[in-house]
């Protein structure tokens, strides 16, 4: 332990050793500086879907550097934005037509959020109230950390986040209960919208539900005219086995945000893609009825070129066949730790495996945490547990043998991390 130049994210510099340097990458595999070789087995944070260093994604971005790296977008476009703004509508759940460019995952959900409050002032029904899931992970802005599930991740925070109706996750068997309380926030008062991962509450601990409760989500919000916010940022671009969620449950969002996947991992975009009613309601002669966000790097051209290749892989390769093959792999490696003890809850979606450890004290702040990090990293494997909960989410070029390496440290999770 040793202090730092460098401020790492979550980390406790205080506790945490010296960071690992990585100098190469290519397919799941991360290269140190002192040529160890570590299986990126989460996808370097959920971004890499394809593989570090997909050969079209860099020569797309070597390409339009040499041609245009960065304008305003306030007042300009280019053809990047153009062309990624189009194909983002094509593939989107039919119905989203408008696209707004930012920076991140937080950011998309941040101005989701803000298209929602906009919507309701710009059709002269000022809605304030919104409603979120429980154990829900938007992002670490302040509207988004508001949405958030309170607690580890906002404490410290508090006296900056607004208040939020939190409905009960759909745990398998209760949905109703969860439907039940939705239905109620809405009648409680006009609630201008609900913001939900569709399927799975990424960092809230890799819980899963079903697509038939985010359709029955989507149907009680129209009945009472709130909107959904569907926050696909991480389960977008084929993380739960179809390019977004949403598809699984038939449904269109009526604001969608995508981030993480949009560019293969390789460079910060995000897109917030919203319905015709949103945009018409800010679209007017009056400037007070703007959107009011951006960045300084709003649609930046290197990054639209990245996202732009991106899609192209998505049309011209076999993306969700090596999708169901590491689906397939997943569900294999999970079946074999059931019957362990050591071990409670073996969940699949998707490409995403998930299971639990069994420590004296479960949680994010678990003692087996960094404990799991630095054995999993001494047998080559980068995997980052919440907690005690182990997800393994590699990149779709993944093979049976890397799988195999990550579910083996994880065999040999040494007695003493779970008895810690």
């Amino acid at each position: 332990m040793a202090r730092t130049t460098i401020w790492h994210p979550f980390t406790q510099h205080g506790l945490e050793p010296l960071e690992t340097e990585i100098m190469r990458a290519k397919g799941a595999w991360l290269e140190t500086t002192d040529n160890r070789r570590i299986l990126d087995a989460i996808s370097s944070w959920w971004v890499v879907t394809h593989g570090h260093r997909h050969p079209a994604i860099v020569e797309a971005i070597k390409t339009q550097a040499d041609r245009l790296d960065q304008v305003i977008f306030a007042g300009f476009t280019h053809p990047s934005a153009d062309a990624l703004a189009y194909k983002l509508v094509s593939i989107a759940p039919p119905g989203l037509a408008h696209v707004f460019f930012s920076d991140s995952g937080s950011t998309s959900v941040e101005v989701a959020l803000k298209m929602a409050l906009g919507y309701w002032r710009g059709i002269g029904e000022p809605r304030t109230r919104i409603a979120a899931l429980e154990h829900g992970y938007h992002g670490d802005t302040i509207g988004t950390m508001s949405a958030g599930s309170r607690g580890l991740f906002n404490a410290t925070y508090e006296p900056l986040l607004f208040d939020v109706v939190h409905i009960p996750f759909p745990v398998a068997g209760r949905e109703q209960a969860t439907l039940d309380a939705l239905d109620a926030a809405c009648r409680d008062a006009p609630l201008a919208a609900l913001v939900v991962e569709p399927l799975i509450a990424g960092a809230g601990g890799m819980k899963i539900y079903s697509a038939a409760t985010l359709a029955e989500m989507k149907r009680i919000c129209a009945h009472h005219g709130a909107l959904l916010i569907a926050d696909e940022v991480m389960t977008g671009w084929g993380r739960t086995g179809t390019l977004f969620a949403c598809e699984q449950a038939g449904i269109t969002p009526d604001i969608m945000c995508l981030a993480k996947g949009i560019t293969g991992g390789s460079l910060p975009l995000a897109a917030t893609l919203a319905s015709p009613a949103v945009y018409d309601a800010h679209f007017s002669e009056d400037r007070t009825r703007t959107l009011f966000h951006s960045s300084s790097f709003t649609a930046n051209a290197i990054c639209c070129a990245a996202a732009l290749a991106n899609i192209g892989i998505w049309e011209e390769e076999s993306v969700l066949d090596r999708i169901a093959a590491v689906s397939e792999m997943q569900l294999s490696q999970i079946a074999a730790l059931a019957d362990d003890a050591r071990f409670a809850n073996p969940r699949c979606l998707g490409t995403i495996g998930a299971i639990d450890l069994r420590v004296p004290d479960g949680g994010y702040l678990a003692a087996a945490g960094p404990a799991l990090r630095a054995h999993f990293l001494n047998n080559g494997v980068l995997l980052r547990p919440l907690g005690n909960t182990i997800y393994v989410m590699p990149p779709y070029c993944v093979t049976a043998d890397d799988l195999a390496r990550a579910y083996g440290a994880i065999r040999e999770i040494p007695a003493e991390i779970t008895s810690a």
